[in-house]
């Protein structure tokens, strides 16, 4: 069995780095948030809501702010009325572009096979 060294991210322990890119990747919309972001570089909260039209207001609040705590995107309050709040992401989110990408071809060829 490997030595596997223990890695604290976030106040948690981590027996595997792909344990800790599991953890930040999860939840139903954080791939698609990412997507997104990643083809439009800024997106405003609104824009999300209409671009996932079946993800709740919550669910979407929620997960964007993982996806900032986590840095992996960043957000941008404008001192405005109404406010204005826009999302990128940060260095480190693009680093998942290309596994994104693979993860679509993934699919696209997936699909293709059946």
């Amino acid at each position: 069995m490997p030595n596997v060294r223990q890695n604290k991210v976030h106040c948690k322990n981590y027996t595997s780095k792909i344990e800790i890119t599991v953890e930040i990747l999860s939840g139903k919309w954080i791939v698609l948030l990412l997507l997104h972001l990643s083809e439009k570089k800024i997106i405003r909260f609104n824009e999300f809501r209409k671009i996932l039209p079946d993800i709740t207001q919550k669910m979407l609040s929620q997960q964007l702010k993982k996806l900032e705590q986590n840095k992996i995107i960043s957000k941008k309050i404008y001192n405005e009325v109404p406010p204005k709040v826009e999302y990128s992401l940060t260095k480190e989110g693009k680093k998942l572009i290309p596994i994104m990408e693979d993860m679509q071809l993934w699919g696209e060829e997936y699909l293709d096979k059946e």
